[in-house]
């Protein structure tokens, strides 16, 4: 990679179910940032059978967690490409702890690139689980929809292209609390630790999508 002042990296901090990915997707468009998520990172490697992604599926199919060592790996190689060294990144889904946060914080630096801004968004467990259990998702073409928020015309039906829609085993309610837990246990320090770098901003994520997103490019712009 070589520096590029224009490069501007954004990380977004959010339980599961506050918003962080559509945002980000919508963002992309407008800013011109590629989006990199995390999960799509992972199914991505996992999918084209690279040797980050064999080396990660031996971890999933012990039960085991995938050490931070790969998951920066795959980081690296995404913002190494030509988009995100040019541009940079929206950062969806990573860094989810401290340690990773650190490495990121490495990764750039041997660019002479930083983090520009960090943005949290701050939406209660009430409405996390009421977000994230109403979640339905298409077996065909994975469009995505809410019993409460975004129904389909036809209960059990895509709207897109006519498959069944299921719930994800990870949208089950207990489930849901369990990802909570473990999601607030581990992010509560990396809040703290952007907070003290004084790149930290919170949005409020129980807002319509919209409002959300004039105020994240509010945080953006300044």
């Amino acid at each position: 990679m070589t520096t590029n002042t224009r490069a501007r990296h954004i990380i977004l901090i959010g339980a599961p179910g506050a918003g962080k990915g559509t945002q980000a997707t919508v963002l992309s468009g407008m800013l011109g940032i590629p989006h990199v998520s995390s999960g799509d990172l992972f199914r991505d490697n996992l999918k084209r059978e690279t040797p980050l992604g064999l080396q990660a599926k031996s971890y999933m199919e012990k039960g085991e967690l995938v050490p931070d060592d790969v998951t920066v790996a795959m980081v690296r190689d995404r913002l190494s490409q030509a988009d995100c060294n040019d541009r940079g990144a929206i950062l969806d889904g990573f860094p989810r702890t401290v340690e990773q946060a650190r490495a990121l914080d490495e990764v750039l630096a041997q660019d002479g690139k930083k983090i520009d801004t960090v943005i949290y968004f701050q939406v209660s467990e009430a409405a996390l689980v009421e977000r994230l259990t109403g979640r339905r998702i298409c077996r065909n073409c994975q469009a995505v929809y809410h019993t409460l928020f975004n129904p389909p015309k036809v209960e059990g039906v895509c709207d897109v292209c006519g498959g069944e829609l299921y719930q994800r085993a990870d949208d089950q309610p207990e489930t849901v609390k369990n990802r909570l837990q473990v999601y607030f246990e581990q992010t509560l320090p990396l809040i703290d630790f952007y907070k003290q770098k004084g790149l930290l901003h919170t949005v409020d994520g129980q807002q319509d999508i919209e409002a959300v997103r004039a105020a994240l490019l509010d945080v953006i712009k300044a």
